[in-house]
C-alpha cells in the first residue's frame, strides 16, 4: 500500500484585485491558484530560495534600486558627480541597468 503524504493547509490574506488578476492569468495557462502556489513552493525547495528575481515597482532588483538611491543621495551631496547627460543618454543608462537584471 502506498504511503499517503500528510497534507496541511495554508491560509493567506491578500487584496481581492491581486487574487483576481492572478487567477485570470493562471486560467489562461490552465492552472488554478492552489496549483500555482504548490508549484511555487516546490520551486522554492528546488532553488533553495526564491525561484525568480524580485523586482520593485520600478522594474529594478532591490540591489539596483538601492544603488540608484545611494547614487542619488551622493549626487545631492556633490559626490561622484559628472557632467550632465542628455535625456537620451540617461534613458540608455537606465536601459543598461535593467538588462543587467
Amino acid at each position: 500500500m502506498k504511503h499517503m503524504k500528510k497534507m496541511t493547509q495554508i491560509q493567506i490574506r491578500i487584496d481581492e484585485k491581486t487574487k483576481k488578476d492572478a487567477q485570470a492569468i493562471l486560467s489562461e495557462v490552465g492552472m488554478d491558484l492552489s496549483s500555482a502556489i504548490k508549484v511555487y513552493l516546490k520551486q522554492i525547495i528546488i532553488y533553495k530560495g526564491l525561484p525568480m528575481k524580485v523586482l520593485t515597482e520600478n522594474g529594478f532588483t532591490i540591489e539596483q534600486e538601492k544603488e540608484i538611491i545611494k547614487a542619488s543621495e551622493e549626487a545631492k551631496l556633490g559626490i561622484n558627480v559628472v557632467e550632465a547627460r542628455t535625456a537620451k543618454e540617461a534613458a540608455a543608462y537606465f536601459d543598461k541597468l535593467k538588462k543587467k537584471r
